[in-house]
């Protein structure tokens, strides 16, 4: 498509803001952001001024460039300024880059002069040689629809099915290819048509699995179509040497050296370019019209007593009326056995969209060549379907002597001759016609006046029809060959010349079509190819209406003469025939396309055609979503929805193992990462939303939503998280996070953050996880980024509001080659271990649901769980049944349950200790009454602890600091340690007495710990309702 000429060259001075005059007569330099002059000459350049902030943004008129993803020879591609560019207040010290407009001739400006004055010695590119619709389209597909069935069936299928059925025979089969014809049309004008023709517009309609199978079977029927068209060919070429007593070898031999002497000078043509090919076409055009008007000539000359004889009588009313009504006769004497015979004719109508790449506008080209070829090929059979069988009558001896004498009474006589002076009732009781549109298939070089025509005729229609499969297989092979959606094919997408013509594609074909020739018998292959081609109509036919059910905003078919459910009829039409003509043929097409398209879904090609299976499953998606709020949340449907504070994913993927344990292919996971920045930019907004995450998320094989966020603090980007994650009823429910590790030594306003983010998810009725791994859950990668609310010091970003900026900016997430997978520990199998539940506390049953939905995985189905539960040593059997029944009911599979008295013992001294020093840089001294203490209060620092805190807090304390000892003890070889996370009362524990807490608790544990808190309400239950 050329470039709009009136855009072309636009002169941007309206749109330029004018700096100030400094005089009457001076005028101001433009100035860069250095300050230095810009001199461009023949370039419309936005101008800067002194008195601007170095930096002024144009904001463009609509350009074709904005939208085109090539560029035009002889200039520069115009780029459209940035949202950025336009709306962010630029700092004076920043140089973003200038939004330029370049004249229509003009080259790079940034260039040197020697590069100039390169690129203006440089000729235009050839441009390759493109045809117009009707050289490219109209005429080719004439030539594809004609065939032999033409000469030699149609009088035939007339005699048998009447002319009236014939005609309802011929509109039938000219409906289904004219919707096929307008779904193609519509497909075709969706937007700019590239080479491959067939499969390129169902695979970019409806994606790479079933354009990927039907072009593959698409064009191999294509190539194996060319054999049958030849052999068709050499097999009249051999009955006419038979006639004249020339034999070359025998019968079978003559055909296969005929047709390979054919195939290859077909394929000369066919290599020697498209140009030389279309004057082929051209020149078997010419030929069938010829042999057309050669046989409408001879129905109006006289016909001869040898004509006569042969039931030839000219144009007679009663013969009509004879014709005109069915006489079934044979097997296949019925109206879908002659619709089979006939419907293969009608095929052919998309020869033309099959060299798409060769036009010069596939937009208007495919849409007005294809239905023009329809009309007048349906007009051309409707026409020799009437002559025919108002000349010819259905049975006659072709004998002279056959004359209806003057002693037979003409009531004795049988046939529509009778009335002509003929008598043809022997022959017509004993069924022993050799003439007639019934007997005859050369009925029509009978009737016409020069019979070597139609001979010729028959030559050009199966000829052409060779060559424009010969050209059609090739092209569409080759467009399928370098999407790389099946191994081993990529070697034959390779073009050679200005048309880049698929020399190997071809090589490839001749060999096909060769194998197929050798044969010399195609009886059993030709329903086949038929089932192919009507398997590629039916997806046209069912991806226009795909694409038009879908509302998609992005299906705007300039073409408006089509409608969704008569595509959908023309589909299931399709089908219909498929199996009306062959069965069994139709059951392996089907077949084929079905092993494919699982190939397809297996690999999962790194595809993106914007197809309307994506528009559907976005339209379903939504749908399901909507319907769930209709749905009463219920217990037993009850799933961990979980969102994970995992920053950057790949920093943190343990956590995201874990997670993607117990809630893949089961329930919600959203990866969620905080970047924290005051001065919001490109960078940081790439950060936040880089494409890198899910496709780190997608190696992996995690099936995980990626959410992020850019907020001014860790905390503030949490709540967000936590409240916008999710939509309708699909919405988090569980928060997890890593453990803090450097809370000590980090800032403690980093540390009173983290703990204020598990008071939010409390606050919002989360359920609350956090994991710790004795070797930390940050993994140091180059190129990623790592938020600095977890590993930095709020203290040092607080100086200047840009610095977590340039901070975390570590990386523009460009991904050359895939990133390397780390393995971690919940990506191993894990067997004859045990997963050990401290089921401390009542949270409602979440602390039993992980544990359990880890144990369907396969790594981890062979571990045993055992729930310890804490209890009094006197009633410690009597515990252990209580909990054991209560367990056994939830019917979640445990092995044991221990009740451990030591739980609720005090610890030991020194562990006391180990627990003062670690809150020891934390406590808040009493200053003596009287002092002058500048120390800060308890308000300034609400992280710090008091004595009143401690005793409050003394026997929480007590019980998570002897925990620890009891865990050594009983899960020092466990795979996973699950804990009941405590909690702590906001405004009355400290956020570091907290931290504590859960650090003294988990400390110095080989397994993975992970404390898990559920909101306070039920998600197991053994109830049925």
């Amino acid at each position: 498509m050329e470039i709009p000429k009136a855009l072309d060259g636009v002169q941007m001075d309206s749109y330029t803001p004018k700096p100030p005059q400094a005089g009457a007569t001076e005028k101001p330099t433009p100035v860069g952001f250095d300050g230095s002059s810009y001199e461009h000459n023949n370039s419309e350049v936005s101008d800067g001024s002194v008195s601007l902030s170095g930096y002024e943004t144009l904001d463009a008129p609509p350009h074709y460039d904005f939208y085109a993803n090539t560029q035009v020879w002889g200039r520069r591609k115009r780029l459209r300024p940035s949202l950025y560019q336009l709306h962010t207040n630029i700092q004076d010290d920043s140089k973003p880059p200038m939004y330029e407009e370049t004249t229509g001739g003009q080259m790079d400006v940034d260039s040197s002069d020697g590069d100039d004055d390169d690129d203006e010695q440089k000729a235009p590119p050839s441009q390759p040689t493109r045809f117009g619709w009707v050289q490219g389209v109209m005429i080719r597909c004439m030539l594809n629809i004609w065939g032999v069935i033409l000469y030699l069936r149609l009088p035939w299928i007339t005699a048998q099915a009447g002319i009236g059925l014939t005609w309802a025979i011929i509109l039938v089969s000219s409906c289904i290819t004219g919707i096929t014809g307008m779904s193609t049309s519509a497909i075709a004008t969706n937007g700019k048509v590239k080479s491959g023709g067939t499969y390129f517009l169902i695979s970019r309609s409806l994606g790479p699995e079933l354009g990927g199978s039907i072009g593959l079977i698409f064009a191999f029927a294509n190539a194996v179509a060319v054999a049958m068209h030849t052999v068709g060919f050499a097999e009249t070429v051999r009955d006419l040497m038979a006639e004249h007593g020339a034999v070359m070898v025998d019968q079978t031999n003559d055909i296969r050296i005929i047709g390979i002497v054919t195939v290859t000078c077909l394929l000369g043509i066919s290599m020697a370019g498209m140009a030389w090919e279309s004057k082929a076409q051209i020149l078997f055009f010419l030929i069938i019209m010829v042999s057309f008007v050669n046989y409408i000539v001879g129905t109006v000359i006289p016909a001869t007593p040898e004509k006569q004889a042969k039931g030839f009588f000219n144009y007679k009313a009663d013969i009509f009326a004879t014709n005109f009504v069915p006489n079934w006769r044979g097997p296949d004497g019925s109206f879908f056995g002659m619709f089979s015979i006939f419907f293969p004719s009608a095929t052919g109508i998309l020869s033309g969209a099959n060299i798409s790449g060769d036009l010069k506008n596939p937009g208007v080209a495919i849409p007005r060549g294809t239905l023009m070829a329809i009309f007048w090929t349906t007009i051309s059979y409707l026409i020799i379907s009437a002559t025919i069988g108002a000349c010819v009558v259905r049975d006659a001896s072709g004998l002279l002597n056959d004359t209806l004498s003057r002693s037979t009474p003409i009531e004795d006589c049988v046939g529509s001759a009778c009335k002509y002076g003929w008598d043809f009732t022997e022959c017509i009781n004993n069924k022993t016609c050799t003439h007639g549109i019934s007997n005859y298939y050369q009925a029509m070089s009978m009737v016409s006046g020069f019979a070597p025509l139609i001979t010729a005729g028959i030559f050009g229609a199966t000829l052409s029809s060779a060559l424009a499969c010969l050209v059609s297989a090739p092209k569409v092979f080759q467009c399928l060959c370098k999407d790389k959606l099946y191994p081993f094919i990529g070697f034959f997408g390779k073009g050679y010349g200005k048309n880049h013509e698929p020399l190997r594609s071809y090589l490839l074909t001749y060999v096909i079509a060769a194998c197929f020739i050798l044969i010399a018998e195609l009886n059993t292959i030709a329903p086949i190819i038929s089932n192919f081609f009507l398997c590629s109509y039916c997806l046209i036919n069912l991806s226009c209406f795909h694409a038009s059910i879908t509302n998609s905003p992005g299906w705007r078919p300039s073409f408006r003469f089509y409608s969704k459910w008569l595509s959908l009829l023309a589909a299931v039409g399709c089908a219909v025939i498929m199996f009306l003509l062959n069965w069994w043929a139709a059951l392996i097409a089907f077949g084929i396309v079905f092993i494919l398209l699982g190939y397809t879904l297996y690999k999962k090609p790194d595809v993106n055609w914007g197809s309307s299976v994506q528009a559907s499953s976005y339209n379903i998606a939504l749908n399901q979503c909507v319907g769930l709020n209709h749905v009463e949340d219920h217990v037993k449907n009850y799933r961990p929805q979980c969102l994970v504070l995992s920053g950057s994913p790949s920093t943190r993927p343990a956590l995201v193992d874990l997670v993607d344990c117990f809630t893949k292919k089961l329930s919600l996971m959203i990866c969620g990462n905080v970047v924290t920045s005051e001065c919001p930019s490109p960078s940081v907004m790439e950060q936040a939303g880089s494409d890198h995450h899910i496709t780190w998320l997608n190696q992996r094989k995690v099936k995980s939503f990626y959410r992020g966020v850019i907020a001014s603090d860790l905390r503030s980007g949490a709540k967000i998280l936590l409240q916008g994650a999710g939509l309708g009823r699909i919405k988090p429910n569980v928060l997890v996070m890593g453990f803090k590790n450097d809370w000590r030594t980090d800032s403690p306003q980093a540390a009173h953050q983290y703990v204020e983010i598990l008071h939010d998810a409390f606050d919002l009725q989360y359920g609350v996880c956090l994991l710790r791994m004795n070797e930390g859950l940050d993994v140091t990668l180059p190129h990623t980024h790592v938020n600095l609310g977890f590993d930095g010091d709020l203290e040092m970003m607080s100086h200047n509001p840009c610095s977590a900026q340039i901070k975390t900016s570590t990386s523009s997430f460009v991904r050359t080659e895939p990133e390397d997978q780390m393995t971690t520990v919940f990506q191993k199998k894990h067997s004859k271990k045990t997963i050990d539940v401290y089921w401390l506390c009542d949270d409602g049953g979440l602390t039993l649901l992980l544990p359990y939905l880890l144990t369907r995985r396969k790594r981890w189905a062979r571990c045993k769980v055992r729930v310890f539960v804490g209890g009094v040593r006197e009633k410690k059997d009597e515990q252990r049944e209580e909990v054991w029944a209560l367990i056994k009911k939830f019917r979640l599979g445990f092995h044991e349950v221990k009740v451990l008295p030591e739980i609720l013992q005090n610890p030991q001294p020194g562990n006391v200790h180990q627990f003062e020093d670690m809150i020891s840089c934390f406590r808040l001294d009493s200053a003596p009454k009287g002092s002058n203490s500048e120390q800060p209060g308890k308000q300034e620092q609400p992280w710090m602890i008091t004595d009143e805190d401690l005793e409050r807090n003394k026997a929480k304390s007590l019980r998570q600091i002897g925990l620890n000892k009891v865990l050594q003890e009983y899960s020092r070889e466990a795979a996973l340690i699950v804990i009941t996370m405590p909690v702590g009362r906001r405004g009355a524990c400290p956020n570091s007495l907290y931290l504590a807490w859960l650090d003294i608790v988990s400390q110095d544990l080989r397994p993975p710990v992970l404390l898990v808190r559920g909101n306070q309400e039920n998600v197991l239950t053994f109830y049925c309702q």
